[in-house]
């Protein structure tokens, strides 16, 4: 997909801004880690980023060990209006051998402060300093030569873009319903996209008209008819406003993304078999993607890089890993069979 001369000077100009914003943002070489709000053996600790145009920033780094001695670790990074809660896909991690790591990305989750526009950035590339930190902290601090890395939604779109232009060592890749194209007809692809990055050029922080049904939400958490309990302060049943800064971003890394990016790891993506948009929570709401187009996830997958295996997961939902038991447990099984074939195989050759 070719740029127009706007869209690339656009470019040009939040990658400046975003430079500016992060000059003066040099973490610490090391951080005090306490106990995390999941309970042990959960700990976190912060990453100082200095400020940018809303005052200081920060991210955190939440921590699981695993049993024994090892060398291996993963890296999760969350999707938009989300944070890391998963417990029980860290202890899978971490009962495979696999020192368990997630970041709470700036303005998101244990990170969000009371200055600050929730999830809210102007180019993806700000985040790439909290995973810089993050990849240092774990390489060259806790000393894991093997690291794979993986994201969700919006973070697994991030997470290719980061690997891409940062180019950090890892084991693998695996993506859970990375976000990488606009759902909808070509109107949203194509007309909508070009008003929104003009949009989001002039007036960042214009809070985007869109309708929230709440059924994702509501499909997922305990209190309704769902199975998990989160914080509900930082990942609301209806979602965060979102803004034309932060969207057009998002459609700059899909320009790349269809582009073709480079990353050499191996690549796994997981999908639901289905995406649907139901009214309410039923069937179609359990067991189906009711938030991203699977088919457009999979039409891209191969853009990544040169090696990228998809699979889709029968009755899965967007988060797969929250998908219901059965369904979740055959999405791990995916995870571990791609690993044993690629990554730690690979390794011990």
């Amino acid at each position: 997909m070719q740029h127009d001369d706007r869209q690339h000077d656009d470019r040009q100009h939040d990658d400046t801004q975003a430079d500016d914003r992060q000059r003066d943002a040099t973490p610490p070489e090391s951080a005090e880690a306490t106990e995390d709000v999941l309970g042990a053996p959960f700990t976190r600790e912060t990453i100082d980023l200095g400020s940018d145009r809303e005052g200081p920033v920060t991210a955190t780094l939440v921590k699981a060990p695993t049993h024994g001695p090892t060398n291996a670790a993963v890296l999760y990074v969350h999707g938009f209006c989300d944070y890391f809660f998963q417990k029980h896909f860290a202890q899978w991690w971490t009962d495979r051998g696999y020192t368990f790591y997630a970041i709470d990305l700036r303005k998101y989750g244990r990170s969000l402060a009371d200055h600050q526009s929730p999830n809210h950035v102007e180019d993806l590339s700000e985040h790439f300093p909290e995973l810089d930190e993050a990849y240092r902290r774990i390489t060259q601090r806790d000393g894991h030569e093997a690291v794979v890395v993986a994201g969700h939604s919006t973070g697994g779109l991030i997470v290719p873009l980061w690997l891409h232009e940062h180019r950090p060592a890892v084991a693998g890749v695996v993506l859970n319903s990375p976000w990488l194209d606009m759902q909808g007809g070509w109107i949203m692809r194509n007309p909508a996209t070009a008003l929104i990055k003009q949009w989001g050029a002039l007036r960042p922080r214009d809070v985007l008209p869109r309708s929230v049904s709440g059924v994702y939400g509501r499909s997922i958490h305990r209190s309704v008819q769902g199975e998990w309990e989160f914080n509900t302060d930082w990942k609301p049943l209806d979602s965060f406003p979102a803004r034309t800064g932060w969207l057009a971003a998002v459609r700059r890394g899909h320009d790349q993304v269809h582009t073709g990016l480079d990353v050499r790891a191996p690549v796994l993506v997981l999908s639901s078999s289905r995406s649907t948009t139901p009214d309410d929570v039923d069937e179609d709401a359990m067991s189906t993607d009711t938030v991203l187009d699977v088919t457009q996830i999979r039409r891209w997958a191969t853009s990544l890089g040169p090696h990228v295996t998809s699979v889709a997961i029968d009755g899965a939902m967007h988060d797969i890993v929250l998908s219901r038991e059965p369904v979740r447990d055959a999405a791990m099984d995916q995870i571990g069979a791609w690993l044993r074939t690629y990554v730690e195989d690979a390794a011990a050759t």
